[in-house]
């Protein structure tokens, strides 16, 4: 059983209600809710969350909520590894087989479906034990400056400050989008950032983490443009 899993507690301080707020036009969940589907991939898909509210709204969209998230997984500290693991021993409790299973987060609304399948055939054709989206850094981090405490500017990477751009190794970063992996790995607690990974890279247009208001305004412009680019290319 393959099951996409989309943490999304209730107590989002930064951005209140941030999890079903509406975005161009409805929930920014069922976005992902959307994408997991389209995916086809997936034999359940699962909403963990802690809010009756949200539950709703992802049943609404077309997800599961077959569980209730304990309180002591819904804080401000809880790591997104326990919550799939607590998901993923929820079905082997009931006799579910869970063998991969990812984590696809409730507040991207740029993901798209053919990365999601590309991250699972990645994963299953090698014996990786996570594959998970990566973008390119606009700039290269080895160019990287600091502000020093009386506002002056100081290299992190001064062996670099000569190096040419074309010549310097290039970078990447989480996406924030899905993570997959077996299910062995979610709950033997693999570390996701390791040579035990495989990164999906996915285009810089499609990505932006969204946790203040500014973020989610840029998000915003991001996918209305990819729609209209989408729109007139079709």
């Amino acid at each position: 059983m393959k099951i996409a899993i989309i943490p999304a507690r209730g107590g989002s301080k930064r951005i209140p209600r941030k999890n079903i707020r509406p975005f161009c036009g409805k929930p920014i969940i069922g976005y992902s809710i959307a994408a997991a589907k389209k995916s086809a991939l997936f034999d359940e898909i699962v909403v963990s969350t802690d809010d009756e509210e949200i539950a709703a709204v992802a049943r609404g969209l077309g997800a599961t909520t077959p569980f209730v998230r304990p309180s002591e997984l819904a804080d401000d500290f809880t790591g997104t590894n326990s919550v799939i693991r607590h998901a993923i021993g929820w079905f082997a409790e009931r006799g579910t087989d869970v063998t991969h299973a990812c984590c696809i987060y409730a507040t991207a609304p740029l993901i798209q479906d053919r990365f999601i399948r590309e991250g699972y055939e990645r994963l299953i054709d090698s014996d990786a034990a996570f594959a998970f989206s990566i973008a390119h850094y606009a700039f290269p981090i080895q160019r990287a400056v600091r502000l020093t405490s009386d506002g002056r500017v100081d290299s992190l990477y001064p062996e670099h400050r000569m190096t040419r751009s074309q010549d310097l190794e290039p970078a990447f970063h989480d996406a924030g989008q899905f993570y997959w992996g077996t299910a062995r790995a979610f709950l033997d607690d693999v570390p996701v950032f390791s040579p035990r990974s495989i990164g999906v890279v996915l285009p810089r247009v499609l990505v932006q983490d969204i946790d203040t208001e500014e973020d989610w305004e840029q998000a915003e412009f991001m996918f209305r443009a990819v729609a209209e680019v989408s729109s007139t290319t079709s």
